[in-house]
């Protein structure tokens, strides 16, 4: 058996413009020394502005049991016992070598600039007893892509759009969903107040994005959209977000380690994207806890 690891390297942490670091946590300057500790093959991973995102382990990969574990969930203490998380498990051979291949690319030389090109792939599976459609796309090889592809899949919603996300900053989703709000779409959801705040100011702090304050404050009050109040980030605070980055578009799921964001698009991240409608009564029944 042979276990490797890939994490991020931490060299953003004073790099990273305060716009994009709200809400895009970087990695807790320990994680170097705690990985020594376990005597694993390992790689620390770096890019000019971005972050290695990723939240994802590969199980048994070339065998016919391969199976991928992904979703929001940090692989940190706090994500485990203080946070709104979720975990997806794809039982995929065919998945499972898409994700050891943007893995090697990580692993190659240490730098996420070059990955997520050409790494996409789709597979056919089931959940309680239905085909369920899997599409899986990486940044930053297809960040601008991604980002376009959520706007789309909002704007072909015709039913219901519910939201769990840390924080929402993409121009192109915020404008899809005024869109959705203009054809009277219903819309639910729940956010990281505390983490938005900090998003507001900065967009306040820019004139070019004055405009976004409106149409957030537009769309929590169409949707009644609930917010989590979590303790202000530092470096040693309560990390205590909620943390999902989920959207549900009709029988579609969208999960994954990928913010919806501007930034997101730069890091290293993995999104999925879901046709089935029994998961995504089940993400609706999750996030409507959560609410």
């Amino acid at each position: 058996m042979q276990i490797r690891i890939t994490y991020d390297a931490g060299s953003q942490q004073d790099k990273l413009h305060p716009v994009d670091q709200i809400g895009h946590l970087v990695c807790d300057l320990s994680t170097p020394d705690f990985v020594r500790t376990l005597h694993l093959p390992s790689r620390a991973v770096e890019g000019e502005r971005a972050l290695m995102h990723h939240k994802y382990i590969v199980v048994d990969g070339g065998t016919p049991q391969a199976q991928v574990w992904t979703g929001s969930t940090n692989f940190s203490d706090d994500s485990w016992t203080l946070q709104e998380n979720n975990i997806i498990i794809l039982r995929s051979p065919g998945l499972a070598q898409v994700y050891e291949h943007d893995f090697e690319e990580l692993w190659i030389d240490g730098n996420l600039q070059a990955t997520g090109t050409m790494d996409s792939g789709e597979a056919t599976l089931h959940y309680k007893g239905e085909p369920a459609f899997v599409q899986v796309n990486f940044s930053p090889g297809e960040g601008e892509w991604i980002d376009e592809s959520i706007s789309n899949y909002v704007d072909r919603a015709r039913q219901k759009i519910t939201i769990a996300a840390v924080v929402l900053t993409s121009s192109r989703i915020i404008h899809a969903l005024q869109r959705a709000m203009e054809r009277k779409l219903p819309i639910e959801g729940v956010y990281d107040w505390t983490q938005m705040e900090g998003v507001k100011y900065q967009w306040k702090m820019l004139p070019a994005n004055n405009w976004k304050i409106a149409a957030w404050e537009e769309i929590v009050q169409y949707g009644n959209l609930v917010g989590k109040k979590s303790t202000p980030y530092t470096p040693t605070s309560t990390h205590d977000f909620m943390h999902n980055k989920v959207m549900v578009l009709d029988d579609v799921t969208i999960t994954g380690s990928y913010n919806f964001s501007r930034h997101a698009q730069q890091n290293a991240e993995n999104i999925l994207y879901i046709t089935s409608r029994p998961l995504s009564e089940l993400y609706r029944e999750y996030i409507g806890q959560i609410m």
